[in-house]
């Protein structure tokens, strides 16, 4: 697409937390001639995928790549990675959709709540975990309903030293924070954490990424029923040849590959850095303007700020004038709608782009007054 016909175009630029902004190089890259998915071609650019993926992951270990939403993986987690029963922590909408897609599959569960607005923590996890019964936990990372990161390195920690903490599976939603928020996964010693490309990954939606431990896939070969679309055994056999199971979203996987390009070139602790900066900078506009924060102090989300509506706007309205300004935010999610608004800054979004979005809001601020 060239750059007249972008113009020609009304480009509202998203603030929303997915899908996020996506770079006109970046959407460029999905034009290249298609090629089979069992071509070397094809091969040679998974492999080159499947590298800076790690690397992104910080992991040694393998990154699954699907053609789905995140979503999709919370399915796989339980399909493959529940044998007895999980543990289903819950503090937002995404968690609680979690929960369901654990009991729309048969699997044995029960849940560990948290306020909407408050993180998981640590000692309720191992508390709930200390009888037993379990061998998996579910957990978001980032809740993108309230602007809330749960400490998972802590957790993770916590699970490990309970006396059958290796045998418990750790499965970690990292939907809208991975690349983002901070996220070591051989270092936190995780077992699988998933993603999707519309988020911090500053893609276009359809692909889903999954990291999974050696020790997950091993246990995945002894639990029946794991479907078929996400069966990890499958596609690590695939993966060996650099390859998957089903048809892969080739002209998504170019994109992703150029992407992948820059954010390793960023690097990760200067990617998270950014994030928090940007984060920082909307908290400080927020309350000097009279809004709280919705999401406890010490744990707000480094991609996504969810602002208190304590001004009773309209917030509706705010979004009509800044979609005359060529800009978009998010309503509250959920029962949060008009009670919350969410500002996104996550994926390629520069300080440069957020201070325009802020004075934006405070037009529209000063015109109500």
């Amino acid at each position: 697409m060239s750059d007249s016909q972008r113009d020609s175009d009304q480009h509202i630029r998203l603030f929303i937390p997915g899908p996020t902004e996506v770079r006109p190089e970046i959407l460029d890259a999905q034009t290249r001639w298609m090629i089979g998915h069992r071509m070397p071609e094809a091969a040679e650019l998974f492999g080159r995928v499947q590298e800076k993926l790690r690397q992104v992951f910080l992991t040694e270990s393998r990154v699954y790549v699907t053609a789905s939403s995140g979503t999709g993986w919370q399915e796989g987690a339980v399909r493959n990675l529940v044998a007895r029963k999980a543990l289903n922590c819950v503090n937002g909408a995404f968690a609680d959709r979690w929960r369901e897609v654990t009991e729309a599959n048969g699997k044995a569960n029960a849940v560990l709540e948290a306020p909407w607005g408050e993180p998981i923590r640590p000692e309720a996890v191992v508390e709930r975990l200390a009888g037993g019964e379990f061998d998996a936990v579910t957990i978001v990372h980032n809740e993108t309903s309230t602007g809330v990161v749960s400490p998972i390195q802590e957790i993770a920690a916590a699970v490990r030293a309970l006396p059958n903490g290796e045998e418990i599976t750790i499965l970690v939603d990292s939907v809208s924070g991975l690349s983002g928020a901070e996220l070591r996964f051989d270092e936190w010693d995780l077992d699988m954490v998933f993603t999707s490309s519309q988020k911090a990954f500053a893609l276009p939606p359809g692909l889903a990424f999954a990291a999974v431990s050696d020790r997950a896939l091993a246990k995945a070969r002894t639990v029946e029923n794991r479907g078929y679309y996400f069966d990890i055994v499958d596609l690590e056999k695939y993966l060996l040849r650099n390859q998957t199971p089903a048809t892969p979203a080739i002209s998504l996987l170019y994109a992703l590959d150029r992407q992948l390009e820059d954010m390793v070139a960023e690097g990760m602790p200067a990617r998270f850095a950014r994030h928090l900066a940007m984060r920082d900078r909307t908290i400080t506009w927020a309350q000097e303007r009279g809004f709280s924060l919705f999401a406890a102090e010490g744990y707000r989300s480094p991609t996504v700020t969810c602002v208190t509506n304590d001004r009773g706007l309209d917030i509706g309205a705010l979004n009509q004038y800044l979609r005359r300004h060529g800009m978009i935010i998010s309503n509250g999610y959920g029962p949060l709608k008009g009670k919350n608004f969410r500002i996104a800054h996550m994926g390629d979004t520069t300080m440069t782009e957020l201070d325009e979005l802020l004075a934006t809001i405070d037009g529209y601020l000063n015109s109500e007054a």
